[in-house]
């Protein structure tokens, strides 16, 4: 009997995010990552039930890996230097909203399932609470308008790393997304 190709969690979470980032979690499916991983489907399944247990479990890392970044911001002196931080970090992990819209997607059909989506929650959580901190900051070194909400602030900085990025080299927009975000795009 041929002994089982071995693989690292890291391999499998890349293959995973590769697959999911190309096809999507409908498409998503236990038979593809062990193709892509060179082992048989059976080998997977001695690590996890279905694809939704693998996937929140990728999930996880994938925020604590963030989290663990997005922690390094408190480094930085002041809420400019923080917000700078702050966008570099998002664009550099774009696909942090793609994955909180697919644990949407996942439901909780077993026990694991359900523990994985509230842990996720909790990372979450924790990641909303250090922009938050980040929104406080800028409100106490008076930077921020006192009449635009928490919400929108923090809506606008993601939905801003979400917009399709064409030919502009990267620094460049995200010089021209913190230009907007601080100055409008109106003339004064």
């Amino acid at each position: 009997m041929a002994r089982e190709r071995k693989f690292s969690t890291d391999e499998l979470f890349r293959e995973t995010k590769q697959i999911l980032q190309c096809k999507g979690y409908d498409a998503f499916t236990l038979s593809r990552l062990a193709e892509c991983l060179n082992v048989s489907r059976g080998t997977i399944y001695k690590y996890y039930e279905n694809k939704d247990e693998l996937i929140m479990a990728y999930m996880i890392d994938e925020m604590n890996r963030f989290l663990m970044k997005l922690n390094e911001m408190e480094s930085r002196q002041g809420f400019f230097a923080q917000f700078e931080f702050l966008l570099h970090l998002l664009f550099e992990n774009e696909n942090i909203d793609q994955l909180m819209e697919i644990g949407q997607q996942i439901s909780a059909s077993t026990n694991k399932v359900k523990e994985k989506k509230e842990e996720l929650s909790r990372l979450h959580l924790m990641i909303y609470d250090r922009l938050q901190q980040l929104i406080q900051l800028g409100r106490k070194e008076r930077v921020l308008k006192e009449e635009i909400p928490d919400e929108l602030i923090l809506g606008f900085i993601f939905n801003s790393v979400a917009i399709p990025r064409s030919e502009v080299p990267w620094d460049q927009w995200v010089k021209s997304i913190k230009e907007i975000i601080f100055y409008g795009m109106v003339k004064r």
